[in-house]
């Protein structure tokens, strides 16, 4: 059989045969992923090629959202990593296409994130994955969480936790994103004029521990309270709130003051 122009053959540990792709681009070799069969590899390496070189008929000039005519020969992926290389001169290792001031990180064809330019050497070479509707980031052997970056908590919910200033939640620009409870616990209450911060902890259902005129307070209630639950035999490792702007000595003046629901002090396990 004559060697096709991109495949390379190689075997897995057990002795399966397996084929890679790859393709060269002004100077730098790109992998294009790994094929069954040899046809395939080379059909990736085809279809790269033609998009590398513009050559997509009818198309001379093709986005993104060409993909599911041309690009099926590909991970959608390589896709938009070799639309960007090509029309933007930077290859990305992770699916993002760059624009003036912000770039898109492709999720699939149909969810791309927007972020400030600022945070495109972070994701280059991070990729983000999704799970249970939450957005991580593989980083060093580890997944963070996406809303990390932004001071909001792993499982924040959208709505009460934090906003989308402009309604569309694809939208991860700094400027768009307002957090309104930063603290495990703690729920604002704007509509009220007093003990406008509200903590409750969840024990068999949610357990009220008070309402606070400040959220510091609110948040230090509810490590009060998981310290007390805690020390009365509960055996659940509550998260604990760390409030950056108070030292040791003010944080331990307003964890003896505050008080918390006699519900809670009684609780039995």
């Amino acid at each position: 059989m004559a060697e096709l122009a991109g495949v390379f053959p190689a075997q897995k540990k057990d002795g399966t045969p397996y084929y890679r792709s790859s393709i060269t681009y002004h100077g730098k070799h790109i992998s294009l992923g790994s094929y069954p069969s040899a046809t395939a590899a080379h059909e990736a390496y085809l279809a790269a090629a033609a998009l590398l070189a513009a050559q997509l008929p009818p198309l001379s000039v093709c986005t993104v959202d060409d993909y599911a005519l041309y690009g099926s020969a590909l991970p959608f992926d390589k896709w938009v990593c070799l639309l960007n290389f090509r029309n933007n001169g930077i290859y990305c290792h992770t699916p993002i296409y760059l624009n003036d001031r912000f770039f898109f990180y492709y999720l699939d064809p149909s969810t791309p994130l927007k972020f400030d330019a600022d945070d495109l050497f972070y994701y280059m070479r991070r990729k983000i994955l999704r799970r249970g509707g939450h957005l991580f980031v593989s980083d060093y052997g580890m997944q963070v969480s996406l809303l990390s970056r932004y001071g909001i908590r792993s499982h924040a919910v959208a709505g009460r936790d934090y906003r989308f200033v402009n309604g569309d939640n694809l939208d991860y620009r700094y400027g768009n994103i307002e957090i309104i409870n930063r603290y495990h616990g703690v729920t604002k209450n704007p509509s009220r004029k007093h003990d406008i911060f509200t903590a409750r902890i969840h024990i068999n259902g949610d357990y009220l521990i008070g309402r606070y005129l400040s959220e510091n307070e609110a948040a230090i209630a509810y490590n009060k309270a998981a310290d007390v639950l805690n020390q009365r035999g509960f055996s659940k490792n509550f998260p604990r709130n760390y409030i950056e702007e108070l030292s040791e000595r003010e944080y331990a003046k307003l964890y003896a003051n505050i008080r918390i629901s006699k519900k809670i002090r009684a609780y039995q396990v």
